[in-house]
């Protein structure tokens, strides 16, 4: 006798099927239409990983001259560069570049035909916007974590494995729900480019070993603004680094706040979606 799933779970299940299968046509659309110009594709591929070439550079002379930045040796602070770029691409590829237009496109009343689709409109607007010009960020980022991890002091075993694997992910989720909630704030507020400027003065301060930084804004890093676990706190936890007012909690810390904060983004878009006046008023 075959065993039937009830109507509403069928239903939810296709409803699920469907949407995947949407945001893979999406995805490749973007894609292909991006591959048309792959002479202008690589140029910003070069010219995004020389900036950041350049910028890391930079730090390499500093800890080499001086032997280290608050404990933290150059390979250290390397494999904390490669997980933070290939975290930040990871999650950004699917938000940045999308939500950042939000102004524009609650102004232009864009997004008012947006909901009008049967689509989820976060959906729609992430993955038909996939940005694969990160893709310099995640050749950046790989290389340096592959030339760092052999160097620095790591018991692996699987349970390594997946804490890094898991950490990665939970700082791209925690990247993406970050975005995604500014652009939200534009729903609301109308405005948003501003606090996109606001947080990356915060992103800049997250490629760096927060020891450096002064009590209260090192509280204010793993708390209330957690840019920490974008990199400090995973790379941290992995090499036995001591981590400020987390101690053994940094590294289940590490895993769980992306997925958390990707709840909160969901709930913070929803809210938003349900206060949003038309742009005719």
């Amino acid at each position: 006798m075959v065993r039937r799933l009830p109507a509403d779970c069928r239903s939810g299940r296709l409803i699920m099927q469907e949407t995947l299968t949407l945001a893979w046509y999406l995805m490749r659309l973007r894609m292909r239409t991006r591959l048309q110009y792959r002479a202008a594709l690589v140029l910003a591929w070069v010219s995004q990983g020389f900036g950041y070439a350049g910028a890391f550079a930079s730090l390499w002379i500093i800890l080499t001259r001086f032997g280290g930045m608050g404990g933290w040796r150059w390979q250290d602070v390397a494999l904390l560069l490669g997980f933070h770029t290939l975290g930040y691409a990871l999650g950004a590829c699917f938000t940045f570049v999308q939500l950042r237009r939000m102004e524009e496109i609650v102004r232009d009343g864009e997004f008012d035909t947006l909901l009008t689709r049967p689509v989820n409109t976060w959906a729609f607007l992430s993955f038909s916007g996939f940005n694969i010009e990160y893709g310099s960020h995640v050749i950046l980022g790989v290389g340096l974590m592959a030339w760092a991890l052999p160097k620095v002091a790591i018991d692996w075993s699987m349970l390594t494995l997946l804490q890094l694997v898991a950490s990665l992910f939970s700082a791209a989720l925690l990247t993406g729900a970050v975005i995604t909630s500014i652009g939200a704030s534009a729903l609301v507020l109308r405005r948003a480019r501003y606090i996109f400027g606001i947080y990356f003065d915060f992103w800049e301060l997250s490629r760096y070993p927060i020891t450096i930084f002064a009590a209260p804004l090192q509280f204010l890093l793993l708390s209330g603004l957690p840019f920490a676990y974008m990199a400090y706190v995973p790379v941290a936890a992995l090499i036995g680094k001591p981590i400020p007012y987390l101690g053994d909690a940094a590294a289940p810390a590490a895993v769980a706040v992306g997925p958390f904060a990707a709840l909160i983004a969901a709930a913070f878009w929803r809210f938003t979606i349900r206060r949003y006046q038309r742009a005719g008023g």
